[in-house]
């Protein structure tokens, strides 16, 4: 075992300590962390998205990104301050200074000064095998670089998180040594300590030894941050809080590098529902299912099923001896109730039966009083979901099926035929042409198009044949749009999801088609889309004539 070479620091503390607080706050970093995980890559509007959704549910600490890696995250600190958020603290996440600089002069602290999130959070090394190996210095110049990048922002009124960097391997190998990269993070400044497991191959039971000789050390608010290494994030996160963590940092849906981190769509259920803890905001906790289901969808991943608390099967009981057992009492196999989280049950007497988890949520469900129009809609979008639609990033979609099912829609246009045809010649870029025969209002049209590509072309097609009929569709922008396969064993034969954001000057929406075959799996979004402008239009209008009536009474 390693020694360490430095004289203690005189950031000692005493034995006495508060008892453990019932608030835990909760520091999400999806955005950074779990961008990080393999096959996940989102836009400025996606992550902009997703940020919005973690302030509504409501978590402390949004971490944002690292400002100096890339347009993307130092966009995203600009733009994010234009949500308005609610509640989730922005962060800014970044290094100590690089070894023998000044930090008025390290690229990486002064991105972070001129970032304008209100939190900075600065990782350290607290491991000598690093500090030796990785950035080839000195055990000393590496407290130096803690305690000079922690001090550059003691006068900036921000709030300043360190991150303890593999601190549990560092302290195996060289306990003072780890001790005393948080000795001098706590001399220079820092608000909170976070003790991180960053090869996520620690014990739970070391986590909350290791941790209660932390508390003792310093006398600065400590967190816990790990990753899922050995399929032991969440417990060992919430050995930390039993050991006094007053912060947990994770992910939505544990993504992250290599195995990922700690998921908070279970950390944050044992916290509340099991540990007594106050942590996110009052009632928040029932959108937890919802919000798994929309990063998943938003980062192109198939749902785990079998996903504690959040997942399609967490909840689902199949006939026999189970199934007749929560007849008589759901507690028998259920250790939460499914609602507390947004779930829902599922009583499974066949592969054909049970009901669509994300109806069973929804509000809009209260329209319906007929309840057997309620079980044709439950029924309808169950196999729709089998077929591998997702109705969480695609709130237009669901709101015309609801329509259809409530007799309150009508077609604005029908569909004759669309064709589409690309021309490749052995040089230049490939041409691509759309045709599309649609009847409007009792009008045939039949127009064509080009466009960068066959979805682009549709799109202009159709928006050529209904904008004599619906000048409208013209303020509709396509913002986004996904594809996801749904069973990827078929091969080039497999199922596709479609996914599309659209926008007009006040309203953004998404939609969702699925298919065989890619171009119709994006006709079929694209058509929700435009219909979906013309039915907020259609409702709008109703609401003017409602008023103008009102006022002649």
């Amino acid at each position: 075992m390693g020694q360490c070479n430095v004289k203690k620091s005189e950031y000692h503390v005493g034995k006495n300590k508060p008892k453990l607080p019932k608030r835990i706050a909760i520091y999400d970093t999806t955005l950074r962390d779990g961008a990080q995980a393999l096959g996940v890559s989102w836009s400025l509007k996606d992550k902009l998205s997703i940020a919005a959704r973690l302030d509504d549910i409501g978590v402390d600490y949004i971490e944002g990104g690292y400002p100096l890696s890339n347009p993307k995250d130092r966009a995203f600190f600009r733009e994010v301050k234009k949500l308005k958020l609610g509640h989730g603290r922005i962060a800014a996440f970044g290094m100590t200074r690089k070894p023998k600089t000044r930090p008025q002069s390290d690229s990486s602290l002064k991105a972070l000064k001129s970032c304008p999130a209100a939190v900075v959070t600065i990782v350290g090394k607290s491991w000598d095998l690093h500090v030796r190996k990785v950035l080839r210095t000195s055990l000393e110049e590496n407290l130096n670089m803690i305690s000079d990048s922690l001090d550059f922002f003691r006068r900036s009124r921000r709030e300043v998180i360190f991150d303890a960097e593999h601190f549990f391997d560092g302290y195996k190998h060289n306990p003072e040594y780890a001790l005393e990269t948080l000795r001098r993070a706590a001399g220079a400044g820092a608000d909170l300590i976070c003790l991180c497991d960053t090869n996520g191959g620690t014990l739970p039971e070391d986590i909350g030894e290791l941790f209660r000789k932390a508390r003792q050390t310093v006398d600065v608010p400590l967190g816990i941050h790990v990753h899922n290494d050995s399929s032991l994030a969440v417990a060992g996160t919430l050995a930390a809080v039993a050991a006094g963590a007053v912060h947990v940092q994770g992910t939505i849906n544990g993504l992250g590098e290599r195995c990922g981190n700690a998921d908070l769509t279970a950390v944050v259920p044992n916290l509340v529902l099991k540990m007594n803890k106050k942590c996110l905001r009052s009632g928040s906790l029932r959108k937890l299912t919802e919000l798994s289901r929309y990063v998943a969808e938003i980062s192109l991943q198939t749902r785990p099923d079998y996903q504690p608390f959040v997942g399609a099967a967490a909840f689902a009981h199949k006939g026999g001896m189970h199934a007749h057992a929560m007849q008589r009492d759901t507690a028998s196999y259920e250790h939460v109730r499914p609602e507390d989280v947004g779930n829902t049950r599922r009583i499974i007497i066949s592969e054909l039966s049970g009901a669509a988890t994300i109806l069973a949520k929804s509000e809009k469900l209260a329209l319906i009083e007929d309840r057997k129009v309620l079980r044709k809609v439950l029924n309808e979008v169950q196999d729709l979901e089998n077929e591998g639609y997702q109705f969480e990033v695609a709130e237009a979609s669901f709101e015309i099926l609801l329509h259809k099912a409530l007799g309150r829609w009508h077609r604005f246009f029908e569909l004759d035929h669309y064709r589409t045809s690309i021309l490749r010649r052995g040089v230049g870029e490939p041409l691509t042409e759309a045709i599309v025969k649609i009847l409007v209002n009792g009008y045939t049209e039949y127009c064509v198009a080009e466009g960068d590509g066959p979805v682009n072309a549709l799109d202009q097609a159709l928006r050529k044949g209904l904008q004599p009929h619906y000048p409208i569709v013209n303020e509709i922008r396509l913002v986004d749009y996904k594809v996801r396969v749904i069973n990827p064993r078929e091969g080039t034969a497999a199922k596709v999801c479609v996914v599309i954001q659209s926008r007009d000057d006040k309203h953004q929406w998404g939609t969702v088609g699925v298919s065989e075959n890619i171009i119709e799996a994006s006709w079929l979004a694209l058509v929700d889309s435009v219909e979906y402008k013309l039915l907020l239009e259609e409702d709008k209008d109703k609401g003017t004539q409602a008023q103008r009536h009102k006022g002649t009474k």
